[in-house]
């Protein structure tokens, strides 16, 4: 039997995505998975390095692993209006130099800062130190994500989403790639394959039981909010176009990765779709 590791986050999207597979709903044939819960930060540097079989990641990311790993097309979160958070104490003028905190170095949210704010100095932190941070004075500012974008305390207010910045870069009616899947490319293709069918029936099987995969993770507290903030965080990064990458979404990953080549992040821009598992592999195999 193969054992494949899958590494997510601890926010309540890639939860609901993945337990599926954790309750016993979706199973693969000859696999066991064992998962673990890491920030995103964490996931990011563990991808760099090649740690685990799947991992979740910023799709900021992807570009510096693309020859170590293939995207997955499965469990992504796209803000559409909405996103990450900049946020600021009330009536605090912000400096062109003002000090923030950013969940990770490699994340969306990152790239997206480090474009418009270019003078920013910026501090990278865990996702859920990064509010007290801001309270505390520690920094100035702060992108929130996951779901305290959500419930944040009344002496923040926000300075700038960072959904208006992607808008005024990409042009408007683009979705916002935030965190996808990648999958070791060392893995032979007809089990990677497999693979990627058993987290898309996943996360499908999570959404078509929403409600009651809701209820078991609130009842076994593997969630940080409570069932009307999870409905809401769900409906946001969890939704009908988590379960499978559509052509809008992958325009848009080209787009970020243009975009990021362009500002001198990216060594080469690249198209997504050349860098996902080719699935006609599977009907081809077969073939006599």
């Amino acid at each position: 039997m193969s054992q494949i590791s899958i590494a997510h986050s601890p926010d309540a999207d890639d939860i609901f995505m993945y337990y599926a597979i954790k309750f016993g709903w979706v199973e693969c044939n000859n696999t066991s998975f064992s998962n673990i819960a890491l920030d995103i930060e964490t996931l990011n540097q563990e991808a760099l390095k090649g740690t685990y079989d799947i991992s979740a990641i910023s799709f900021g990311l992807y570009p510096f692993i693309k020859d170590d790993y293939a995207l997955l097309r499965t469990a992504v979160s796209f803000g559409n209006g909405y996103g990450p958070k900049l946020v600021k104490l009330k009536d605090k003028k912000l400096k062109q130099n003002f000090k923030v905190a950013l969940s990770g170095q490699y994340t969306t949210n990152a790239l997206l800062f480090k474009i418009a704010y270019p003078n920013a100095r910026i501090t990278y932190m865990n996702f859920l130190e990064i509010e007290k941070a801001v309270l505390d004075g520690e920094v100035d500012a702060g992108v929130l994500i996951h779901e305290s974008i959500l419930q944040y305390s009344e002496l923040l207010e926000v300075e700038r989403e960072i959904w208006d910045i992607w808008v005024e870069i990409a042009g408007e009616g683009i979705p916002l790639p935030l965190g996808g899947m990648a999958i070791r490319r060392s893995i032979p293709l007809h089990k990677a394959i497999d693979y990627e069918e058993t987290l898309i029936k996943a996360v499908k099987v999570a959404h078509n039981n929403k409600h009651l995969m809701s209820k078991m993770l609130i009842e076994r507290d593997l969630v940080r909010v409570d069932y009307d903030t999870l409905q809401t965080y769900l409906n946001l990064y969890a939704n009908e176009e988590s379960i499978e990458l559509n052509e809008q979404q992958i325009q848009a990953i080209n787009i970020l990765y243009k975009i990021g080549y362009e500002k001198g992040f990216y060594k080469e821009p690249i198209i997504a779709s050349d860098y996902m598992i080719p699935k006609e592999y599977k009907n081809l195999r077969y073939e006599d």
